[in-house]
């Protein structure tokens, strides 16, 4: 996959993982973290901002749930994106590899987008592993982790799984592990696939 150049001397890989909420970005994750040499710094979206979002929702007077939709993406979310690729860059300068946890929608599908944040986490190598999923999987795994951030999505499936855009992969190049109820390789197969090709997309 090819690098990023211009960055601020970026001399650590950056991965990142993207896909929709109950798409199991998490798990890929951990299974990545587990075979990759040097281990990246793992920069996980809710653990970094879940508490601080929950508070500005409840400050806001809006529905706890509420983690898409115009007056999330302007209020939260663009701070939220910022914050991770600040701290990135940061860590990237000290030669650490950092792997970045989150839905990433926008960035992915459009190619523009994607190489000013890439640039923004501190241009060098950033590969982007995409979880593919399906609306019949998120509904389910949705459903069974029970949490206060689904009840929106849930109670209007049908325009969170327009916006996820589930059929359209990634405008640039990227790895996908298929992660469907459907999948035919299992997820640890995936994972360590592509951490041996570097990211690269698996045949």
């Amino acid at each position: 996959m090819p690098g990023l150049s211009g960055g601020e001397g970026a001399s650590a890989p950056a991965w990142v993982v993207a896909g929709p909420p109950g798409s199991g970005k998490s798990t890929v994750a951990r299974l990545l973290l587990a075979v990759l040499d040097p281990v990246p710094a793992l920069l996980d979206k809710d653990t970094m901002y879940g508490p601080f979002v929950a508070a500005t929702l409840a400050a806001s007077g809006r529905d706890p749930g509420e983690r898409e939709g115009r007056w999330y993406d302007e209020h939260i979310k663009t701070h939220e994106y910022a914050g991770m690729a600040a701290t990135a860059r940061e860590i990237r300068a000290y030669g650490c590899p950092v792997l970045l946890s989150g839905p990433f929608t926008q960035q992915i599908h459009d190619a523009g987008r994607w190489w000013s944040w890439a640039a923004a986490l501190g241009g060098g190598t950033v590969r982007l592993v995409w979880v593919r999923s399906d609306a019949a999987t998120l509904r389910q795994r949705l459903t069974s982790r029970g949490s206060g951030r689904d009840t929106a999505k849930l109670a209007d499936f049908g325009a969170f799984t327009a916006r996820m855009r589930l059929d359209d992969r990634p405008a640039v190049p990227h790895a996908m592990i298929d992660n469907r109820l459907t999948a035919t390789r299992s997820l640890e197969d995936q994972v360590t696939l592509v951490a041996g090709r570097g990211g690269h997309p698996v045949p």
